[in-house]
This record gives structure tokens, sequence and C-alpha cells, in this order.
């Protein structure tokens, strides 16, 4: 039996954080009790106000106030009308900082897994630590990590878009 993850995992910089989410088992139980079990593929580092890619970086809205919370809460939001996007909260508060879920095992692009999954606006703020139906347990899985520049964020400008703040493991 492998543990859920601690809200503590997640209160550390953004950078230590998202390549140790690679292997992990993300958790999903559905309205219908059906419960899904995937491993994290790839996920992108997002660190807070000062980097501008970074949704915080526009500064605390009504959109992003649950970045500027304490890690292990999840950050969702909409793109295109149709996706929603899965980012957890990192660091601690104030930090503003979240890792996008990119991929999970036979699920690539960070809309595919929020359709997987089943998300929608409910799931901002929700506590990984003790959801009901969504969480992220430890797998003790050893994984190579690669790593390349974030994908989508050519409006960042430089340094930016040239961090190598993507981390993935083969499928």
């Amino acid at each position: 039996m492998h543990l859920r993850l601690s809200c503590d995992f997640f209160q550390h910089d953004v950078i230590h954080i998202a390549p140790n989410l690679l292997g992990k088992t993300l958790i999903r139980k559905l309205d219908n009790k059906t419960i899904h079990r995937y491993k994290i593929t790839e996920v992108e580092a997002y660190r807070g106000t000062q980097d501008l890619a970074c949704h915080a970086s526009k500064g605390r809205t009504p959109r992003t106030e649950i970045m500027f919370h304490e890690g292990g809460v999840i950050y969702v939001y909409l793109i295109y009308g149709m996706y929603w996007m899965l980012n957890i909260v990192a660091g601690s508060e104030n930090d503003a900082s979240a890792i996008l879920i990119r991929g999970l095992e036979g699920i690539s692009g960070p809309g595919r897994v929020g359709k997987a999954l089943q998300l929608d606006k409910t799931f901002y703020g929700e506590d990984l630590s003790t959801s009901n139906r969504i969480w992220i347990e430890d797998s003790n899985e050893k994984v190579t990590i690669h790593t390349s520049p974030r994908i989508g964020i050519q409006y960042a400008g430089e340094p930016w878009i040239s961090k190598p703040w993507r981390y993935f493991i083969d499928d």
C-alpha cells in the first residue's frame, strides 16, 4: 500500500517538487465510485510572480488567488472554453508557484489529462491531503528524468522560454 503525499511534500521550491512528482501515482475517484490510478509522466514548473510564463506574474486575481496559498492544493483553469488544466500549487504561502500536470501514463497533453480526470471548476482549491476524489500517492518507483524548455510560452520571452522546467519520463 502506498502512502498519500502530505501537504508537506508540496511546500518546497517548485523546481524541486516538479521532477519529484514523476512516477508518482495520481488517483481519481469518480462520482460513480470508480477509482482510476495514473502514473505521472510529464509536468511543468511555474515559479511565482517573477516567472513571466506563470499566471501569478499578472498579480493576485480571483483566478490566481489559490496559487498564493500553501502548496498541496489544486489550481484549475479553463482554456479554449473546454479543457480544465490541472495544476498543483507548490511552495509556501505567497510563493504563487504551481506545477502543470502535462501527462499521465497513456495520456499525453494537459487538455487530455483534464478530460480523462473529468475535472471542472469545483476542483479549484481542493486539498490533495484530504480530498476523497483526487490525490497523489508515493510509488517508490525509480525513474529517469528528462528536461526541456516548457511548451507554448513564447509570450513570456527570455529567459523564461529557455528554462528547462519541463520534466518528463518515458511513458
